[in-house]
């Protein structure tokens, strides 16, 4: 009995180096399976970069595009000063009447019938023009946020 013990033990003994070596084998191939799905990971993550780059260059060509036709020069300095005029002048008259409605409404409000300056205020600045201001500002300075929420969502 002891013989056979004795044998059996000295199988297990030759044989456990290779169990030990199959078994670091397997472990290598997992951790190079792991190695190469990060790396597989890394390489999709730079091709999602690399489309949102391309993605931004196209819209600054639409831009430089859109805008084109105020960027060449004609030679004639009072038509080149009027295109570049246009947009500030309709923006800066839009403005006038806006204010001068708005001023407007405030003097009859306090003066024709008799409102406190306070009321007359909330009663010209109401939800109507809260939108309107929130927009004219949104647009002007938050067009490229919004834009790029666009291309996210």
């Amino acid at each position: 009995m002891l013989t056979l013990l004795g044998s059996l033990l000295g199988f297990l003994g030759s044989a456990f180096p290779e169990f030990l070596k199959l078994w670091r084998e397997g472990k290598d191939r997992d951790h190079e399976l792991s190695i190469l799905d990060r790396q597989m990971e890394m390489q999709k993550l730079g091709h999602t970069q690399r489309l949102e780059e391309i993605q931004i260059g196209a819209d600054v060509a639409e831009s430089q595009a859109l805008y084109n036709y105020a960027n060449r020069p004609t030679g004639i300095a009072w038509v080149e000063g009027l295109q570049a005029s246009v947009r500030p002048v309709i923006t800066y008259a839009f403005f006038a009447v806006f204010a001068v409605i708005k001023i407007a409404t405030l003097t009859s409000l306090i003066g024709g019938q008799g409102v406190q300056l306070l009321d007359a205020l909330r009663l010209v600045w109401d939800e109507e023009t809260q939108a309107l201001f929130a927009a004219v500002m949104s647009f002007w300075f938050g067009s490229r946020q919004i834009a790029k929420m666009r291309r996210d969502g």
